[in-house]
């Protein structure tokens, strides 16, 4: 049987087609702005290579930047209501307050606030008043909403509030999708409700995206069960991406450094990916990439659900170098060609000096007509890719966090860029470099995750673990894991000194291996 990974990137669409973990074809084609052509041309070149039945193909495994470009470019949004469980308590800042104008305006900007909520100790703030929420959900139906967001206070120490909640005004939004907080977000209530709302935005889009996704298959002739990758490096089933849309952002970034993992067999590394558009650097820890620690801004809204760490930089190989009448360098970036290097770029006939070409230029590549990039004289050449090499360092040493020399992997079709060494640190750039991102989300599992407060009060610390680990693990199988297959990735438990009752924060991640 077979595995296809595809991922969607801004400029190009990967495919590869594994076997028992070899690798028999990696193929690209340019993006397309429908997004499905690109993926119907990748796969269809990825089928000719191999000549494998279609019938043998197991499963699909999908990476794409669809929901993370339709927040940034404020498109395709739906209008979504916040409601919070709060009153009498956290008025001061109300739902959105910190959404750059024309994001707010994109999702409708409409709030509501009810009594509920819970203090970090688990006791009540108020108790929900059903007649309350029943009459804003009747004011919802009124302005033609059908995507609710509850956050409820601490909600993560206690959800109970916002599914009662969600149960009272289904009775009158019946055909509403709702988003409760304490499944997508931490501890923080503005960051948590804040995924909330971009969640419940983005559910419309992410039914027909699935959905689409489906049809290219099929118009290929492949029917079987297709997975969009998430931002942790494993898979999400169809029906739940639909309904959490937003654990896909970063995913790109994420299935490279898996697939960098993979290719290398380095578990511990800093990985680099170059696309046409845009540089990723991350660090792996165990094969899997480090999570970010803080809060993450996407598109200008703080957010606090799990992502990647990632620090990205406007470089890649599309990237336009801007010089002067007089041989000086102007700029590197930040504009990019990206897919339509194919046009724009000197080494294919264009006229917009981009990165590629300086690399062709100077004997690096060997892509396209290296002449009208070496009009420009060895000596500025060298000049503009000591400016991108020193991009690249500082990037790699903003991900760094100890001196160890761990090796640096060179992934994505850009990363012709990449020098030798990084500073320090060696540089790997392992065989089917340029489809690494592909091959991560082809290898991708199934995860289950728990990140909450338990109190110790009534529990020893032994028995809080196996609670959360038994609920992870849950989520996983729910998410279509081998039961059998299932082995704890992290642990960590950190005492809060601060509240009383003993408590404790709990992340636990666990994975196992696709059912079927």
């Amino acid at each position: 049987m077979y595995r296809i990974g595809i991922d969607v990137g801004g400029t190009n669409t990967d495919a590869v087609i594994m076997q028992e973990g070899k690798i028999l074809t990696g193929v690209k084609s340019a993006t397309t702005a429908d997004v499905m052509s690109g993926v119907v041309e990748s796969l269809v070149k990825a089928l000719e290579n191999t000549g494998i039945n279609k019938s043998d193909v197991s499963g699909v495994m999908i990476g794409t930047t669809h929901f993370t470009n339709a927040v940034v470019e404020r498109r395709h949004l739906s209008r979504t209501a916040a409601v919070r469980l709060c009153l009498p308590a956290a008025q001061c800042l109300p739902p959105m307050v910190d959404w750059p104008d024309d994001i707010r305006e994109a999702v409708g900007g409409k709030f509501w606030m009810a009594k509920g909520g819970n203090e970090f100790d688990g006791r009540q703030i108020s108790a929900i008043d059903e007649e309350e929420l029943t009459q804003i959900a009747r004011a919802i139906q009124k302005e033609g909403i059908t995507s609710v967001a509850i956050c409820s206070v601490f909600s993560p120490v206690n959800d109970e509030m916002e599914k009662k909640a969600m149960e009272i005004m289904k009775k009158v939004l019946a055909g509403a999708d709702f988003t409760l907080s304490s499944e997508i977000g931490r501890l923080g209530i503005l960051e948590r409700e804040n995924a909330a709302i971009m969640n419940a935005s983005l559910r419309s889009l992410s039914s027909r995206t699935v959905d689409a996704f489906g049809k290219a298959l099929l118009k290929v002739g492949i029917d079987c069960p297709y997975f969009i990758t998430q931002n942790d490096g494993t898979l999400m089933g169809t029906d739940f991406v639909k309904a959490y849309p937003v654990l896909t952002f970063a995913s790109g970034p994420t299935n490279s450094m898996r697939g960098a993992s993979y290719l290398t067999g380095e578990e511990n590394a800093i990985v680099i990916d170059v696309g046409g558009t845009s540089t990723d650097v991350g660090a792996l820890i165990k094969g899997f990439p480090r999570p970010a620690s803080t809060t993450v801004d996407v598109g200008g809204v703080r957010t606090n659900f799990r992502m990647p760490d990632v620090f990205s930089i406007a470089l890649g190989g599309g990237t336009i170098v801007e010089t002067g009448k007089n041989g000086e360098i102007i700029r590197v970036g930040p504009q990019s060609v990206g897919y339509r290097i194919f046009e724009e770029g000197l080494l294919f006939g264009g006229s917009t000096l981009t990165t590629t070409d300086v690399a062709v230029g100077l004997g690096i590549a060997e892509i396209g007509d290296a002449a009208p990039a070496r009009e420009y004289g060895e000596k500025l050449l060298r000049e503009i890719k000591g400016r991108i090499d020193s991009m690249i360092i500082n990037a790699v040493e903003r991900m760094r966090v100890s001196p160890e020399k761990i090796p640096v992997l060179a992934v994505g079709g850009g990363s012709i860029l990449i020098p030798e060494k990084v500073g320090d640190l060696p540089v790997i750039k392992p065989e089917n470099f340029a489809v690494a991102n592909a091959v991560g989300a082809a290898i991708g599992q199934i995860s289950g995750e728990v990140d909450r407060i338990f109190s110790l009060a009534n529990l020893s610390r032994e028995e809080a673990l196996a609670d959360a680990r038994k609920e992870a693990t849950e989520k996983a199988i729910a998410a279509g894991a081998k039961p059998e297959t299932i082995e704890l990735l992290d642990q960590e438990d950190v005492p809060l000194a601060y509240l009383p009752g003993n408590a404790t924060r709990i992340r636990l991640k666990v994975v196992g291996e696709l059912d079927g």
